[in-house]
């Protein structure tokens, strides 16, 4: 509810079979796991991890704040010269090496700028866990897990960094995708002193507190379906019927489990049916013009070639089977599953802190409406905030992202207040809905794609990358240039 906002990937409770939505990179968590499993491999860049003796709480002055847990943080110093600019990414909700692998913008770049660059791995999440395995047991563990406890850390750690290499000088970009893009918005807004400027890449900072249309994710979902087939967009909204009529036939869950060929016999049509749907929501996010590993394995523009398998079925087939086949490239676009696992997997990117987040600071509220090709639904916070009770013993805080961070009117605030902040998204990302799309001031700008996907800007240049995505990137080496050449020529001044 990522990113995976997010993913997610950033987690949402959908009262609806309790299907669970993430950001970075954000839908049912088992699905998410079992997809993630696919992206998982080390770091193809020559990173050095380390790691920093991190406090508990940086927020309070108690004996126990002063506990210390072991952040892990990745570094390449291979083109940096001392007082050389810093890049850092903010890191999400997962582990820190899973981003850095699918972050080869700021590796392409660091070059021309002979940038060091770091990666920092977000508290509760890979190897940064402060309980250890107990770390996400109960909410007296995870109550120190926060994104204002998470930027403390960014700047604690960025601050002794340049004190141990002895360049204090060196400016600091931060870069961030997803739910790691609202963190390196934030991080510049509330650390200014520590960062020059941040690239927020599809970061929905804008989906809180019902600032954008409940329906504004799931609609972005369905239109991208849609432009790519209207064929398609209707057999996937005609599926769920299907889907339900056969749940309630006699044997109907074992006759769909023969259908879904899955690993082992499902136990409820809520597991089929977030699977299917997981797959669509997932593929709108990652429609990558080129071939890419990240969510899951897929060609390049998996939504277009999703829409040929079902427009491909002769005449007279079920939408059911047609939406199987669709949904079967995302979860094997190789070809090697004999079966699918649906229900029951592990963890495979430390992503179960995002459930606490979500019942707790990250509450987006999300609905589907009747236009939409997935199973309709309503926001029901109350039953929402039972679940987190339930399982957390903790109510939701609605509004404190907006109070923390704003949002509300933030036209009007970050002209007057706010700097140096690149904003990209790409249209067909379905969280763009909740980003900011137009140019707030001179110095906060928004790259906006037509056909851009969930942070495809930050991932590494491929010789098949369209002009577009190409002049996207340039502009935003251009504006990192032009902040790190204003932050030596003020530094020069006050000599």
């Amino acid at each position: 509810m990522s990113t995976c906002l997010l993913c997610l990937v950033l987690l949402f409770f959908s009262v609806v079979a309790e299907a669970t939505y993430y950001p970075g990179g954000f839908h049912h968590l088992s699905s998410l796991r079992q997809r993630k499993k696919a992206s998982k491999s080390k770091s193809e860049f020559p990173f050095e991890t380390r790691y920093f003796p991190q406090n508990l709480d940086h927020f309070s002055f108690t004996p126990d704040s002063y506990k210390v847990f072991h952040q892990k943080y990745l570094i390449n110093s291979h083109f940096w010269r001392k007082g050389g600019p810093i890049f850092v990414y903010t890191g999400n909700e997962g582990d820190i090496d899973w981003f850095a692998t699918n972050t080869g913008f700021m590796s392409d770049i660091a070059p021309k700028f002979r940038a060091l660059l770091v990666f920092i791995e977000h508290r509760f999440y890979g190897e940064s866990t402060p309980f250890g395995k107990k770390s996400h047991k109960s909410a007296e563990t995870l109550g120190y897990l926060n994104s204002q406890q998470a930027l403390a850390d960014f700047a604690i750690l960025i601050r002794s960094l340049k004190q141990n290499l002895s360049s204090e000088a060196s400016p600091v970009v931060v870069f961030g995708g997803s739910y790691g893009g609202m963190l390196a918005a934030w991080f510049r807004l509330k650390y200014p002193h520590i960062a020059i400027g941040a690239l927020a890449s599809s970061a929905p900072i804008l989906h809180f507190d019902n600032i954008v249309p409940l329906t504004s994710f799931y609609d972005a979902v369905s239109q991208d379906f849609k432009d790519a087939s209207i064929n398609c967009f209707k057999v996937i909204k005609r599926s769920w019927e299907e889907l339900d009529a056969l749940s309630t036939m006699k044997n109907g869950l074992q006759e769909l489990s023969k259908k879904f060929r899955t690993c082992k016999g499902l136990h409820s049509i809520y597991s089929a049916r977030d699977w299917l749907s997981g797959a669509f929501v997932y593929t709108a996010m990652v429609n990558y013009p080129t071939a890419a590993n990240f969510m899951a394995s897929l060609p390049g523009y998996p939504v277009e070639q999703m829409c040929k398998i079902i427009d491909g079925f002769p005449r007279g087939s079920s939408n059911l089977d047609r939406a199987f086949a669709a949904a079967s490239l995302y979860y094997n676009y190789s070809g090697s599953k004999k079966c699918f696992e649906m229900e029951q997997q592990s963890d495979d990117h430390g992503l179960n802190g995002w459930q606490y987040q979500a019942c707790t600071e990250m509450v987006m509220p999300m609905s589907c409406s009747n236009q939409s090709m997935l199973p309709p639904y309503e926001n029901d916070y109350e039953a929402f905030k039972e679940q987190c009770m339930s399982r957390y013993g903790v109510k939701p805080r609605p509004h404190w992202i907006t109070t923390e961070f704003g949002g509300k009117s933030i036209e009007t605030v970050l002209k007057r207040f706010g700097s140096n902040i690149i904003f990209s998204n790409g249209l067909q990302d379905p969280w763009s809905r909740g980003g900011v799309l137009k140019n707030i001031s001179s110095s906060i700008i928004a790259l906006v794609t037509k056909k851009g996907a969930h942070h495809a800007d930050l991932r590494a240049a491929t010789k098949g990358d369209p002009e577009w995505l190409k002049e996207q990137r340039r502009q935003e080496v251009a504006i990192i240039e032009n902040w790190i050449s204003e932050y030596y020529r003020d530094l020069r001044e006050e000599e």
